[in-house]
């Protein structure tokens, strides 16, 4: 079992206990999540701690881009909550890096793949080295970018 979900279902039983409305419903959603991914596909299964990081992932993309979209749409108070639910889920994701990170990162892929002499055909090639390196860290839109912009 995942020793991650385990933590997550600590923390909301702790958020219950203290009131925290914002924590325990957000805990909640994200462990419903969970169990949607584990019971998706043609055989239900124990999600691995890496796999629980996947899904905190998306679940954190959700509510930043919702959070967007609520600020365009001139709903503070709900581009706020969605924020405040961004956060919880960040408490459990791993540090994020920086782009200075990133930008190292996809520099010492293009000089090991060889992409430069490439240029933007070679993206595919440095992605391909680069995602598992960020995995759970980073956007991937981000580092695409990235890639985009240093491969011109």
């Amino acid at each position: 079992m995942s020793t991650l979900k385990d933590q997550l279902r600590a923390d909301l039983t702790a958020a219950i206990k203290a009131r925290d409305e914002v924590t325990s419903s957000t805990l909640r959603m994200v462990l419903t999540a969970i169990t949607n991914a584990e019971v998706s596909g043609k055989e239900a299964r124990e999600l691995s701690d890496d796999d629980v990081l996947t899904v905190l992932g998306s679940e954190g993309k959700k509510r930043r881009e919702a959070a967007e979209a609520f600020d365009a749409a001139d709903r503070k108070e709900q581009a706020d909550k969605e924020r405040a639910e961004a956060a919880v889920i960040s408490a459990y994701l791993p540090e994020q890096l920086s782009a200075e990170e990133i930008s190292v990162l996809v520099s010492d892929a293009i000089a090991q793949t060889g992409a430069a002499e490439l240029g933007p055909r070679g993206i595919g090639a440095v992605m391909g080295v680069v995602s598992p390196q960020v995995k759970g860290r980073a956007d991937g839109g981000a580092v695409a970018a990235e890639v985009r912009r240093q491969l011109g």
